[in-house]
């Protein structure tokens, strides 16, 4: 039950779809924002992924997590595996991570949504 949870959560956060919510700055910066999560997003094999869609939850994450946090949760992308492990985890850290993260995709699928 846990791995599907957290599946869905990484394709959430990958396939936002429907209407959009205009709390990012822009649609430029939202197209030119990169990192760690726009790479893993754009190099990952979902059918819903695009450069603006995963600019947008890359302002998203600039928003929300720290570097450290960002790089951790791109591996996701192309090791959902790894994101149940976190998720699992018994660490503090973890658990401060996971926490950080939920926010994180939640603002991701509301603000991303259209793209």
């Amino acid at each position: 039950m846990r791995v599907v949870a957290a599946i869905l959560t990484v394709t959430i956060v990958a396939g936002c779809g429907g209407g959009r919510v205009d709390r990012i700055d822009s649609a430029a910066v939202t197209r030119l924002a990169s990192g760690p999560i726009s790479r893993a997003c754009n190099a990952s094999d979902r059918k819903a992924r695009n450069p603006r869609l995963c600019g947008c939850i890359q302002s998203v994450a600039n928003q929300s997590l720290s570097g450290g946090d960002q790089r951790k949760a791109a591996k996701f992308f192309k090791d959902p595996q790894r994101a149940h492990d976190v998720w699992m985890s018994k660490t503090t850290s973890d658990d401060a991570f996971w926490e950080r993260y939920k926010v994180f995709s939640s603002r991701s699928e509301q603000y991303c949504r259209g793209y």
